[in-house]
């Protein structure tokens, strides 16, 4: 068979139907020709792949197809792949996730592991006071606190005012640890990673809860108050004699005492120092210097005295009496004016002036057969008080006549008939005693006083002031000078030694269960007083008050013999007994000793001065019912005087 022509080179032999064609040819087929017999494009050939030594073989990845004819869209590398190193970047994310899951399972760990530990106990690191309660359950973390903290509950808490430092007993302030609500405050149950860190690397400090009694820490406040409390003093020229004297004013202080209780509360359980009770200080409205001018008007004022004058009826108004009821005191304008207490004044004159048979009368009750009878009263005739008092300063103020008309008034009782039937006085409620040697001048006070004030009314909430019913002390109502204690030392005054009077008033005022409002005991003590239970007066300051705060009247009765005086107290019984709890004296203080040549000299025997407390308890159908908050009082040292007369001798 001869070759075909066109076959492949080397002659080799086509398979039926297989046109040499083709394998292509290098000329283009010429114009005219058939296509089908048109030569195919020229065969790639394959891509060379090169070996690198000593590197695995990289292989190419495929290429995207282009545009159109092989050419681009013009943008820079479009059509094109990233060639970039992807499985690289891969595997590192996946490295940093793997990571990141590991970290977050090891933090998780970290908490719920300690965390489910804590659990069911109070957090590790906890402390009251510097006790460690964590890792303990509540219960055991009670008995813990009540064993390290038994003993530091029940230290006293030290405070100080003004120059006064006291100590405060929990117990008397009604302060107590509450260990239940303590522990409550404190961290417990699943913590959180808060809680967890803190109870591994820190500690959590808890402040004590404090349990509290407001009425006994208000009495323990009201019992330091009373110590440190003074009254403001306001600044006032009265007579000694017919010689004014200025009292300067002197500031007042007052615990406050709401912000006092706090940091008392606030003290407890937390500091052993000493802690800063809040005061106010109060001003009195004027100055000294504001007295110097008004000293001249003073002198003036009593330079003659005063007459008095009702139709014919005619009375002097001495000078001495003028002098004893007559002050300089500042007006509601911060004036220096004086002030006459013309009522005190007329108790002696009143009667020159108006018939006595028409003068008013008082309803009260006389004791008879150890029963109340009713005495009836009356209205009358009597000098009008208010009007005498400013035509006396007017006149002082501003010069002029001293002869003034008085004015006669219609006066009626204080209190009606009826309303003394309905105090509902019918029997003793309380009396007491009090006893003095025999005929000293200021026996003779004692008995004026008790004279005055005998079968004196006092009604349901009223508060009786012993200054304002009695007033100032003079010779015209029979009140003597006596010696009465006046800046450590003793002095003779008119009305001299009724403190013994007030003393046995006040007792009454204690055992009949009314409200004492204003005492002032006595700088030294005086033996014959029950210690602690006693009270001094002056005029006008101090005054002694108490307040009648039934719901019935009391009656005022009085006796006496040379040596003793006794205030008895008639009403309604409240309460079937009250007692006076009394410590024992302590806190002693030694006297000194001096001697003094002035010839009004009066010799006083020194003694230890010392603190004592008392507790008024209240009693009804045998059963304690309340008690008042404890009285302290302390007394200074009374210093031991020898006088001496002018050529030597010793008079004690």
């Amino acid at each position: 068979m001869p070759p075909q022509r066109g076959g492949p080179k080397g002659g080799r032999r086509l398979p039926p139907g297989v046109s040499p064609d083709i394998f292509g040819r290098s000329t283009p087929a010429p114009p005219g020709a058939n296509p089908r017999s048109a030569p195919l494009p020229p065969v790639p050939q394959p891509a060379q792949t090169w070996r690198l030594e000593g590197r695995a073989e990289r292989r190419n990845p495929p290429v995207a197809p282009v545009g159109p004819a092989g050419e681009d869209d013009g943008e820079p590398g479009a059509g094109r792949l990233d060639l970039g190193p992807e499985p690289v970047r891969r595997r590192r994310g996946r490295g940093l996730v793997i990571t990141l899951v590991l970290l977050v399972l090891a933090l998780v760990l970290a908490y719920v592991v300690p965390a489910i530990v804590m659990s069911g106990m109070l957090l590790p690191g906890t402390t009251v006071n510097g006790v460690d309660i964590g890792g303990l359950t509540a219960a055991q973390a009670a008995d813990r606190l009540r064993e390290k903290l038994d003993a530091r509950a029940r230290q006293p808490i030290l405070v100080q005012a003004m120059g006064v430092r006291r100590q405060v007993l929990p117990e008397d302030a009604g302060l107590s640890l509450d260990v239940v609500g303590t522990i409550e405050q404190a961290p417990s149950g699943l913590p959180t990673p808060a809680e967890v860190w803190r109870g591994l690397f820190g500690t959590t400090p808890i402040t004590p809860k404090v349990d509290v009694q407001p009425a006994k820490l208000v009495g323990a406040v009201e019992t330091l108050a009373g110590e440190i409390d003074r009254s403001v003093r306001e600044g006032e020229i009265h007579y000694k004699g017919l010689t004014p004297e200025v009292v300067t004013p002197r500031d007042g202080r007052a615990v406050e005492r709401d912000a006092a209780a706090e940091v008392i509360r606030r003290a407890y359980l937390t500091t052993t120092e000493p802690v800063q009770l809040p005061v106010s200080v109060l001003k009195p409205r004027l100055t000294a210097e504001a007295f110097e001018d008004a000293v001249v008007t003073a002198r003036r004022a009593v330079a003659a005295p005063f007459t008095l004058t009702s139709g014919t009826k005619r009375v002097q108004l001495p000078r001495t009496t003028l002098a004893a009821h007559l002050r300089f005191v500042p007006d509601e304008q911060g004036r220096l004016v004086p002030k006459f207490d013309a009522k005190s004044a007329l108790a002696e004159l009143e009667k020159h002036l108006v018939d006595p048979a028409k003068a008013p009368v008082e309803p009260t009750y006389d004791i008879v057969n150890g029963k109340p009878k009713l005495i009836p009263g009356r209205a009358g005739q009597g000098v009008d008080a208010e009007k005498l008092a400013a035509a006396v300063a007017e006149t002082i103020q501003d010069g002029g006549r001293r002869t003034i008309e008085v004015t006669l008034t219609t006066v009626k009782p204080r209190i009606s008939e009826s309303e003394v039937r309905a105090l509902g006085i019918k029997e003793q409620i309380s009396s007491f005693t009090t006893h003095h040697p025999c005929c000293a001048p200021r026996v003779t006070n004692i008995h004026t006083i008790a004279d005055i004030l005998d079968g004196y009314l006092v009604k349901p909430g009223e508060t009786f002031s012993l200054n304002e019913i009695v007033g100032q002390r003079d010779k015209a109502r029979g009140f003597v000078e006596a010696p009465q204690i006046t800046a450590g030392r003793l002095v003779n005054e008119v009305g001299g030694g009724i403190s013994q009077f007030v003393t046995t008033m006040y007792n009454a005022v204690f055992f009949g269960g009314l409200k004492d409002v204003k005492h002032t005991a006595h700088e030294f003590y005086i033996s014959r007083y029950p210690a602690g239970r006693e009270s001094t007066v002056s005029y006008p300051q101090p005054d002694f008050q108490w307040q009648n705060d039934s719901k019935y009247g009391v009656l005022i009765k009085t006796s006496y013999t040379d040596t003793s005086i006794t205030v008895t107290f008639w009403s309604t019984k409240r309460y079937d007994e009250i007692k006076a709890i009394t410590s024992k004296p302590h806190s002693f203080t030694d006297f000194p000793s001096e001697t003094d040549d002035s010839p009004d000299c009066i010799p006083m025997v020194g003694q230890r001065g010392f603190t004592i407390e008392v507790t008024r308890v209240f009693y009804k159908d045998g059963a304690e019912v309340k008690r008042d908050p404890t009285i302290r009082t302390v007394y200074r040292p009374e210093t031991n005087l020898t006088c001496t007369n002018q050529s030597g001798t010793t008079r004690r």
